[in-house]
């Protein structure tokens, strides 16, 4: 079985990888744990990634960990989630 196949949806591993960083960014000191969590998803997931992200959170961030939940701010939104949220119209869902 690969590893993939324990999801049952692609939301579910981006949950599953989002609350990972939240864990190991846990046992960093407290005022560097939302920036931390922001910077590993900023640098390292491509847009598509963000932007399901955001949305997930946007649509009340179930299963996600508060610290990915804090971070929500400080992760660079891309410009079709950004759209989106402004015209604060519910994601469209594929």
């Amino acid at each position: 079985m690969s590893h993939d196949e324990k999801f049952k949806s692609g939301d579910e591993h981006l949950i599953y990888m989002a609350n990972q960083i939240a864990t190991f960014f846990s046992s960093q000191p407290e005022d560097e744990r939302v920036a931390g969590v922001a910077d590993h998803i900023n640098k390292f997931w491509e847009p598509r990634m963000r932007a399901r992200l955001i949305e997930i959170i946007d649509e009340g961030g179930k299963g996600l960990s508060p610290l990915v939940i804090n971070a929500a701010g400080v992760i660079n939104r891309p410009k079709a989630a950004l759209r989106r949220r402004l015209a604060q119209t519910p994601p469209r869902h594929c």
